[in-house]
């Protein structure tokens, strides 16, 4: 089976491959995966045109021209001679471009699309994903729910076309804490990781509240937070300016990519606020190290925690129930919640995991 996928996202920052694929590696790993059972072309668009083979994936690097945005004749032509079984679109914005594809294609090849966090357009480009969903085979969601959502608000029309598959997974492993915490200089027991922007959808300060009356009975416990926007840092600084407890928050703030292996394995536990999510990149990197998810009860994080057996769920912006949850991690039995994870991790989560559903939906098609 001959799979290729492309997105119409244009990345012009970029112009060396080798750059490329190190900034998208989270989402690469799938595609060498994948490789390892069928033939796998990778459309990516920056500043660079030509060839690159890693890991058995080939790549084609391509230029978008100026119409193509919106008219990807140049892209469409590409795909179609590279005569594909199954050509997977990377997200559901771009109907109309989808619609091109399909024209060009023919209906021999199957067209899958995958969700990348983007959310239901309203207005007249609602009816244009509901009319490019007739050229559409199948969708791939990180969780049924956030698809299901989708059919509910009659975006798409097919119930049927809806399969649940993560859209990135992790490079990470567990290694030994001691070492790790050798590295990031942290303590605390338990010790609990925040790894995401300082904004309102991630909602820090419902943390920051809930963590800091946590204390009281936990004294021993640290929460550090990794972040690499500063949406929130003032009303947070605000927060612990007079907080008796604030040198339980350690403010990280930016750290580079490869050191988050030593984060995630320093860490007991992975809080999130969200209340919306894509995915989840973050918490599948700390599960991949064995951290144990505590996290909002939104649709993504359902499928990501197996509904909380390997984890924890609380109420989207609720403190007394991320507080009580905090509580109940500390009642519940660490090393068990610690296996359940990288199990779910692995056999859900992984690179191979992930290229395995993938390869069984587009040959159930």
């Amino acid at each position: 089976m001959k799979f290729v996928l492309a997105s119409y996202v244009v990345t012009k920052e970029y112009n060396r491959p080798e750059a490329w694929l190190e900034r998208i590696k989270a989402y690469s790993g799938i595609l060498e995966a994948l490789a390892v059972k069928s033939e796998v072309c990778s459309i990516e668009q920056i500043d660079f045109e030509g060839d690159y083979t890693k890991d058995n994936v080939n790549y084609h690097f391509l230029k978008s021209t100026s119409p193509g945005k919106y008219l990807p004749f140049k892209l469409h032509r590409f795909i179609r001679d590279q005569k594909p079984d199954v050509v997977i679109i990377q997200g559901l914005h771009f109907p109309l471009q989808v619609i091109q594809l399909r024209l060009k294609l023919g209906r021999k090849t199957k067209l899958i699309v995958q969700n990348h966090a983007e959310q239901p357009f309203n207005g007249i480009k609602k009816y244009w994903q509901r009319w490019a969903d007739s050229y559409i085979d199948a969708y791939l969601f990180a969780s049924h729910e956030m698809g299901m959502d989708w059919i509910k608000r009659g975006n798409l029309l097919a119930p049927e076309k809806i399969h649940e598959v993560m859209e990135v997974s992790s490079v990470f492993y567990p290694i030994d804490k001691t070492e790790a915490r050798k590295k990031t200089n942290a303590t605390g027991n338990p010790m609990f990781l925040w790894v995401g922007r300082l904004n309102e959808n991630k909602d820090p300060l419902t943390v920051i509240k809930a963590f800091l009356k946590f204390v009281n009975s936990y004294a021993p416990a640290t929460l550090y937070m990794i972040y690499h926007t500063n949406d929130l840092l003032k009303d947070i600084l605000d927060l612990l300016k007079d907080e008796p407890n604030k040198k339980a928050i350690v403010l990280i703030g930016k750290v580079p990519g490869d050191e988050l292996l030593y984060w995630y394995n320093s860490a007991d536990f992975i809080i999130s606020g969200s209340h919306y999510e894509g995915s989840g990149t973050a918490i599948a990197e700390a599960m991949s190290c064995g951290c144990v998810p505590i996290v909002t009860d939104i649709f993504s994080f359902r499928m990501i925690t197996d509904s909380g057996k390997c984890g924890f769920l609380y109420e989207a912006g609720n403190e007394q129930a991320l507080l009580n949850t905090l509580i109940q991690s500390q009642q519940s039995n660490a090393e068990e919640k610690k296996r359940a994870s990288l199990d779910y991790f692995r056999s859900n989560l992984s690179f191979e995991a992930i290229a395995a559903k993938i390869q069984e939906i587009a040959g159930s098609l």
